[in-house]
């Protein structure tokens, strides 16, 4: 904040920060919840925020829901919000294309899950890949040939926990071998509050895997990323 030094919240200085601030922007993975279990104290400090007229927009990089998806476990948790309150990471990667003028007669393979199909096809994109091709193999032998699809013009890396030997493949082929292919990350966290006991493989190493492949660096769409964040502010 123009070079102000930050300091913890307290009661002294909590109402200056709630004087001085009109929009909130929450995390949601161990901040709102971790796993399905809500965090003590949340339902009162968003009750708390809203009856002063505060806008509240909640941020996460866990690209396995779409914004519908994410609204009913608010929902389902006893927190009322609205869908055009939250940005995934799933949703980023989806406008990324859309404000890019990503041509609609690509397609996008998608080494993640559920949450960046929906949020594709939301904005009008032909998806390939997620969850159903974690339950395909790859026959290793000397006259295997691996067939994909030339008119995939991006691949999308985000969580996955059905990732597997066929999916790399795919994606290291799509952009190595098709021209323009972009490579685009919905994040890059290394670890992820996925349950209330435990921190559990994040995005990041499914990303570093593509990388490792493909020996190219990605668009990184969601936190901190400056799309996310100019996204946000236009909205």
């Amino acid at each position: 904040m123009n070079g102000e030094i930050s300091k913890s919240l307290s009661a002294e200085n909590a109402k200056e920060l709630l004087n001085s601030v009109d929009a909130f922007l929450f995390d949601c993975d161990g901040v709102i919840w971790k796993g399905e279990k809500l965090i003590d104290g949340v339902p009162q400090t968003l009750d708390l925020l809203r009856s002063h007229g505060k806008k509240l927009v909640f941020v996460t990089n866990n690209s396995t829901k779409s914004r519908k998806q994410y609204a009913k476990k608010f929902h389902s948790l006893g927190i009322p919000v609205n869908e055009d309150e939250i940005f995934s990471s799933s949703f980023a990667a989806a406008m990324y294309l859309k404000v890019n003028d990503f041509p609609r007669e690509k397609k996008v393979y998608v080494i993640g899950e559920e949450g960046i199909l929906e949020e594709l096809e939301q904005a009008g994109f032909t998806a390939l890949g997620g969850p159903a091709d974690g339950k395909k193999n790859i026959e290793l032998k000397s006259d295997c040939l691996f067939e994909h699809d030339k008119n995939v013009g991006a691949v999308i890396v985000g969580l996955d926990q059905y990732i597997n030997f066929y999916k790399l493949q795919y994606g290291t082929l799509c952009i190595r071998e098709n021209p323009g292919c972009l490579f685009i990350a919905t994040n890059r966290d290394a670890v992820g509050h996925l349950t209330d006991l435990q921190e559990w493989p994040g995005a990041g190493c499914m990303v570093a895997a593509i990388c490792g492949t493909t020996q190219k660096e990605p668009i990184t769409v969601g936190k901190p990323s400056t799309f996310l964040m100019d996204f946000l502010l236009q909205k």
